[in-house]
């Protein structure tokens, strides 16, 4: 049985409340099936929300960036964050184009940003943000050097509150609308992944690895 994590006065999800997800298990789900997080912090009064990659490691979420950027730079001093992560699967058709909507699976964490420090665990966590997104990769890669390691910095983001939001299943229209004559439903959307392209400096011979001939995005298993 999945720990259930109560939601905090802040991770409370007031609208459309029975969509809240608070059990560890399931926003676990959620980041790892992501590959993108929008990083939301302060500065002088002035809010910043920036997209970037993340990964997961038990009840810690790694994100990385050049040392010199502007967010790495803020939250070097544990800034109060808030990191979202949003995965879309449908768009939902109503008959009434004000019930329109869209089906999702989304999390919101917040909490303060720590830099790692730790030469050991800054290497393991760029290997953990590798594999989050391609799965044998890192492993097949030139390892980063002394030069790039200085000029990246890795910061670490507790888990521990957090909510999710799901919505699942089809329109739902005013009972006066279900006589109006034009379709209604889902329109599922799903990641896909093309067919590798080779970079035209390959060495001869190399051939596409499997990871990447193969590659999928496996989904998780529907919250209902």
């Amino acid at each position: 049985m999945s720990e259930t994590q109560m939601p905090s006065a802040r991770t409370r999800v007031i609208r459309e409340a029975d969509r809240g997800v608070y059990d560890r298990e399931s926003v676990y789900r959620i980041l790892d099936e992501g590959f993108l997080c929008h990083v939301g912090f302060v500065v002088d009064g002035q809010p910043f929300v920036i997209p970037t990659s993340f990964g997961r490691s038990d009840a810690r979420l790694y994100i990385h960036g050049s040392a010199a950027s502007r967010m790495l730079r803020q939250l070097k001093a544990a800034v109060p964050v808030c990191i979202t992560v949003t995965l879309l699967d449908g768009l939902v058709l109503a008959r009434s184009a004000f019930n329109h909507s869209m089906n999702y699976r989304s999390v919101v964490i917040l909490g303060k940003a720590t830099l790692v420090d730790d030469p050991v665990e800054k290497l393991r966590a760029l290997r953990i943000l590798s594999e989050h997104i391609l799965p044998g990769r890192w492993a097949d890669s030139r390892q980063p050097n002394e030069r790039e390691l200085k000029a990246t910095s890795v910061l670490r983001v507790p888990i521990e509150e957090f909510s999710a939001k799901v919505r699942v299943g089809p329109p739902i229209d005013d009972e006066e609308d279900y006589s109006f004559a034009t379709w209604a439903g889902v329109v599922p959307l799903e990641m896909v992944a093309g067919k590798p392209i080779d970079d035209r400096r390959l060495l001869a011979g190399t051939d596409v690895p499997k990871y990447a001939r193969q590659y999928t995005r496996q989904r998780s298993s529907r919250i209902t």
